[in-house]
């Protein structure tokens, strides 16, 4: 068995030369690679990389020409990952490199993929709401059992990192593709520290993005072979949510006995509303119609992503 043990950097220089060290004490048994991916950092994480490269044979770094974002590094860290398993860790130092050993043993048990559930999370309550409330609307939607589907702490089969589609901000869902396509998943529980340098990258956009990820997920997954059927669902259940507001504000209306003319500001209103309403439902189909069109397309070759490369 050999490890690549990938890892997307944005701003985290004072993390990493601990970081390496940890996995060297922990990854020792197993022959592996530690990739590291420059994610477009401006605090000097790059110099720290090739510091770190010039006295091991094992470590890799690669610097992209921006910051593309997580799923962007993580695509070019899988296309150069060599063996047959593949670790991905974050580089603040909040995934534990002590837990390798426990993760590549659960694969040694068959299943596909691992991932890292943060039972015990050292984070800001802002953060851990969110990705609560997250991770249990991808198991409900997706049919998982997992309880930290976005954990950055993951060990996968070679194959699967190589199957699962990564495009926009999908890293998230890696273990609702696989488990999608039919690879046996599963997740254990592993330290989480809180993080000693740096500063943490989430904000509620992420929680907005990671949402409508999601909608486009259920298209790809549940209505590969008929998108329409899809995009009917939506707008029928977006008419009946219409219909009921409608009926509920007459109802109240009738009941509060209402003068003709305030029926007709109702009428106007509930025009207004409907109209704007179908043209959000409308740019959301346009939507769902592009991240369709980005899930069937050829993947890009991920070199143009490079500005700089320095792997053995």
């Amino acid at each position: 068995m050999s490890l690549t043990i990938v890892i997307p950097v944005y701003n985290e220089a004072q993390s990493l030369q601990p970081l390496v060290e940890g996995i060297e004490r922990h990854a020792a048994d197993v022959p592996h690679r530690i990739l590291l991916v420059d994610d477009g950092s401006t605090d000097g994480s790059w110099a720290c990389m090739l510091k770190l490269r010039e006295n091991r044979q094992n470590l890799d770094a690669v610097r992209l020409r921006r910051n593309f974002g997580k799923t962007v590094a993580l695509r070019v860290g899988f296309d150069r990952a060599r063996g047959d398993r593949v670790i991905t860790m974050d580089g603040d130092l909040q995934d534990d490199p002590a837990e390798i050993p426990r993760m590549l043993a659960k694969l040694a048990e068959g299943y596909d993929l691992v991932s890292g559930w943060k039972q015990k999370r050292h984070d800001p309550w802002h953060k851990t709401i969110p990705s609560r409330v997250y991770n249990g609307w991808v198991c409900r939607l997706f049919g998982m059992g997992l309880h930290d589907v976005n954990s950055g702490f993951k060990a996968m089969r070679m194959e699967v990192a190589r199957a699962v589609p990564l495009f926009g901000d999908m890293h998230r869902l890696i273990p609702v593709f696989a488990h999608a396509l039919g690879y046996r998943v599963t997740e254990i529980p592993v330290t989480h520290h809180a993080r000693r340098f740096g500063q943490s990258k989430y904000g509620l956009e992420r929680f907005a993005k990671g949402a409508l990820d999601l909608v486009a997920a259920r298209l790809m997954i549940f209505y590969s072979d008929s998108p329409v059927r899809y995009y009917a669902r939506v707008a029928a259940a977006f008419v009946l949510a219409v219909v009921v507001a409608a009926v509920a504000g007459a109802a109240v209306l009738a009941a509060l006995g209402a003068p003709w003319t305030a029926w007709a500001v109702y009428a106007a209103l509930c025009a207004v509303v409907s109209g704007l309403g179908a043209g959000v439902a409308a740019l959301l189909g346009m939507g769902l119609f592009g991240e369709w069109e980005l899930y069937r397309a050829p993947k890009q070759d991920t070199r143009v992503y490079i500005a700089e490369a320095h792997t053995d």
